[in-house]
């Protein structure tokens, strides 16, 4: 049997666990079709039966809620030890999650209290005997293969590394409710506060079509005003390197790349961005880039599916304005 631990928000399971949950389908069914099974700790925002309901689709057998007092705030440790005690019971053989640095950190705890390695950021699996998976390293520039010997087989599923696909046939999940005692120890770490992010005005970057890309080439704070005409024209967002954050110019939730959001759009329209590591790490997904710049042997330019040779400052504004006289 298979568990993957999911996240939620106010709309149900987060995209990123649907689609930890599709490759979990994927390989129960190269396994002979296991069943899988799902683990949510603490409140669930948009009510735990909707949730169970929308798991179903995605072919879950069985939801197992784990909640209590303790799970009231995030705490890596207690949840790691929320997702042992059910793996107790269900002996899933395989533990999943998606790569986020939650599902990264919970799966991490449990590797070591169940004394096995743990595969992070996996894209794919080669093999079941023995398990063999591939992985992302080095912030996604390689591909590492790695071989999952001991059981349970640990691992957290790249973001955007498959598509969240319902399974073909609906299935009726079952809830389990569970609540565990959990030990004073692995509460010392937990969340204590937070604070809600500034609105993004730039869309829904990881889910977005089209991203327009910025980087140190728009000059200025003042350099973007043709950057967002143009992803407000194509229907995208706004998505900016980490140059561009460290300066102040625009607000992290906005940055491509490592340390920020991984993206993978039909579109990616990279301008005045190098394309160092760190930001191709969270643009490498994307299924067709168009990149802008100056310099022609730039990294995102030789990476790129077509390239404008020129100064970002004169080529959009063109864009933008062939896009505006066409519609017209």
């Amino acid at each position: 049997m298979i568990l993957v631990l999911v996240e939620t928000d106010a709309t149900g399971a987060v995209e990123v666990s649907r689609e930890a949950i599709t490759f979990a389908r994927d390989l129960a069914a190269a396994g002979g079709g296991v069943p899988v099974d799902a683990v949510v700790v603490g409140e669930v925002a948009s009510g735990i039966e909707a949730l169970v309901e929308q798991l179903g689709t995605y072919g879950v057998r069985a939801v197992h809620h784990v909640a209590g007092d303790a799970f009231a705030a995030f705490a890596g440790a207690a949840w790691a030890s929320a997702v042992q005690s059910v793996r107790d019971v269900t002996k899933s053989v395989v533990v999943a999650a998606a790569g986020t640095p939650r599902g990264g950190e919970v799966l991490a705890h449990l590797a070591a209290r169940a004394g096995v390695a743990m595969a992070a950021n996996v894209v794919s699996f080669e093999g079941l005997s023995p398990f063999v998976v591939t992985r992302q390293v080095v912030g996604g520039s390689v591909l590492e293969q790695m071989q999952l010997d001991e059981r349970p087989a640990v691992f957290t599923v790249a973001g955007h590394a498959v598509e969240a696909v319902p399974a073909a046939t609906r299935v009726e999940a079952s809830l389990v409710e569970s609540r565990p005692e959990v030990a004073e120890a692995d509460l010392v770490a937990r969340v204590v506060s937070a604070e809600a992010p500034a609105p993004d005005l730039s869309g829904n970057l990881k889910s977005a079509r089209v991203v327009v890309g910025a980087g140190r080439g728009a000059g200025s704070s003042d350099g973007f005003a043709d950057l967002l005409e143009l992803a407000e024209l194509v229907g995208g967002s706004l998505g900016v390197s980490r140059v561009v954050t460290s300066l102040g110019w625009r607000p992290h939730h906005e940055q491509v790349g490592q340390t920020g959001s991984r993206i993978s759009p039909d579109l990616y329209i990279p301008c005045g961005i190098s394309g160092a590591i760190q930001h191709w790490a969270g643009c490498s997904s994307a299924k067709n880039i168009l990149a802008i710049n100056t310099d022609p042997d730039a990294p995102m330019v030789t990476k790129a599916t077509h390239a404008v040779i020129g100064d970002l400052h004169e080529v959009v504004p063109a864009i933008n304005a062939e896009i505006r006289r066409r519609r017209s």
